[in-house]
């Protein structure tokens, strides 16, 4: 189901999970990286350690602790908003000077006495971080192939495991991801900001009051164009990480922006799953075309030491469900496009298209087949809020991160891991969500579209309904003091 061999990234761009993991200490065993298989035709049986994560709580803390690995372009940037939820203890990256500003910025709020401990002895110092005992949470914000090894690591040590998308970018991997989670009884979650956004709850929210009826199809994905400064301008670290990825694998490289919060609304593992994909792909140009043309890649920019660009410029997949609805999933960071994460929502009742900023209901009275746009769309979107947008509107406006959703993203889930509920996101969420990536490539492999099926990571508990971003609004003390 994975690419051969050849196309894995180097062992300077993807660490020897198995040797890595074997290292550290407190592990059973030796752990090899696992085998590659054809999950989505036989997918693996539970072991008798592993037992389903689905409705698992968390313990309930007092004070979450949280030790970050990777502050770069982005957990750079998300330092802060754990500091002022949570207790940073320890903080990672293999840049020293990255270490330290992150520590400097987490003091200078005041929330804690004692400053986290820095790690960036190398690129195996994160093992030091995942060791520690006073740790709860480890947050993961690092170039897509250290995923599986950081998270890994961590749930083996103890620890629960926030992780920046995707979890993992391979099938094997995203499997022991979901069987290390079941054997050590601890979560792992993609930290799926957009899931929080405003328009996403209120359409959520929406649906959930059956506003839209019987919910029919829904598309959502990430087109952005990321040729500078992301791929080519230095933006990421190392500067080639992400750029490379687009001559490993022709794949939806990162869908889960649009895809979470259409899955979530659709029941995705709490009612319906994905069943099959099928995916296509436009011819990879654009970026060969921007290197050649654009002053600003001189010769000796690293993009002329790259493979060939393999991966199309668009991908879209349609993935059918277990209950005959379907969604079409979009991705392209080539082109020149203004961003969309092209999320749209329909059912016997209506639609909405969140990019686009409008919606049609019939349960609302509208008639005439006249979009409802501006002041009325935003009027109606506010009366449908999520609980958490009027709750911490104003920390998310001290905090921000995409309009705030990112401060509540972070907050809710410190939320649940103190008030030792279930996350909104889990294993299984996560899993599914970052398997279009893997599984487009699969798709086209052959180099014509032809449907894969799509795992069931649950294990047959996808048919049971369970509650995720519907829950009311708990009691909870931290709000009360606030």
């Amino acid at each position: 189901m994975d690419p051969s061999p050849d196309i894995r990234p180097s062992r300077r761009d993807l660490l020897r999970s198995g040797a890595v993991l074997g290292a550290a200490a407190g592990l059973t065993g030796a752990v090899a990286a696992p085998a590659a298989a054809e999950p989505a035709i036989a997918e693996p049986r539970r072991g008798p350690d592993e037992k389903s994560m689905t409705n698992v709580p968390f313990e309930g803390f007092d004070q979450v602790r949280v030790g970050l690995i990777g502050v770069g372009n982005r957990g750079g940037d998300q330092d802060r908003r754990f500091a002022a939820v949570a207790t940073v203890t320890a903080v990672c990256d293999i840049r020293p000077e990255r270490v330290e500003r992150t520590i400097g910025r987490i003091m200078q709020q005041g929330f804690q006495d004692t400053p986290p401990v820095g790690y960036s002895d190398g690129e195996e110092d994160f093992l030091n971080l995942v060791r520690r005992d006073d740790i709860d949470l480890v947050y993961i914000a690092t170039p897509w192939e250290w995923h599986h090894p950081m998270a890994k690591a961590a749930m083996e040590h103890g620890k629960h495991v926030a992780v920046e998308l995707p979890i993992a970018p391979y099938l094997d991997q995203i499997w022991d991801l979901v069987r290390t989670s079941e054997r050590t009884r601890k979560h792992c979650m993609l930290l799926e900001n957009v899931n929080y956004f405003r328009p996403e709850m209120a359409m959520f929210s929406m649906a959930r009051q059956g506003l839209f009826g019987d919910l029919q199809h829904a598309s959502g994905g990430y087109v952005h164009d990321l040729r500078w400064p992301y791929l080519f301008g230095g933006a990421y670290f190392p500067e080639h990480w992400r750029r490379r990825w687009q001559t490993r694998m022709n794949a939806s490289h990162y869908p889960t922006h649009g895809l979470g919060p259409v899955a979530a609304t659709l029941d995705i593992n709490r009612g319906d799953r994905f069943d099959e994909l099928i995916s296509v792909a436009s011819l990879p140009k654009a970026l060969a075309l921007f290197r050649s043309e654009d002053p600003r890649v001189g010769s000796d920019h690293s993009s002329w030491d790259d493979r060939p660009y393999i991966s199309g410029d668009r991908h879209t997949c349609f993935i059918t469900t277990a209950n005959g609805r379907f969604i079409r999933v979009e991705h392209d960071v080539n082109s020149p496009h203004p961003y969309s994460r092209e999320t749209t929502l329909t059912g016997t009742r209506g639609s909405i298209e969140l990019d686009n900023g409008r919606l049609y209901l019939e349960s609302l009275g509208h008639q005439n087949h006249t979009w409802r746009t501006g002041a009325e769309y935003n009027t109606i979107l506010r009366q449908h809020d999520h609980w958490l947008w009027p709750t911490l509107e104003g920390l998310a406006d001290q905090y921000g991160g995409h309009g705030g959703g990112d401060f509540i993203s972070i907050w809710r889930l410190v939320q649940l891991m103190r008030l030792g509920m279930t996350p909104d996101i889990d294993v299984y969420d996560s899993a599914a969500w970052c398997s279009v990536i893997p599984l487009s490539h699969e798709s086209l492999k052959t180099g014509r579209m032809r449907p894969v099926k799509v795992p069931d990571f649950t294990r047959g508990h996808w048919k049971a309904a369970r509650p995720t971003f519907d829950r009311p609004k708990p009691e909870d003390p931290w709000l009360e003091r606030r």
